[in-house]
């Protein structure tokens, strides 16, 4: 899974703890999409985001955990 954040970002620091709570984030890529311009456009209002290894989004926004959890399971 990726996991895409920003600096300084409370949201996304409550985010990667639902996902932590909820799975191993052992092999969760973690990206700060202010590294990339193509990333910014495409995820920049919607972060944190948590996309698949296929790319399909998981969560994004605020995590519900049950929410989360469901679509791990998928």
């Amino acid at each position: 899974m990726i996991f895409l954040e920003r600096q300084n970002c409370n949201l996304c620091e409550d985010a990667w703890a639902v996902l932590a709570a909820a799975t191993t984030t052992e092999g969760v890529r973690r990206v700060d999409i202010d590294e990339d311009d193509d990333l910014v456009a495409e995820y920049g209002l919607r972060i944190p985001v948590l996309l698949s290894d296929e790319g399909d989004v998981l969560a994004e926004g605020v995590f519900d955990p049950t929410a989360l959890r469901a679509a791990l399971d998928r």
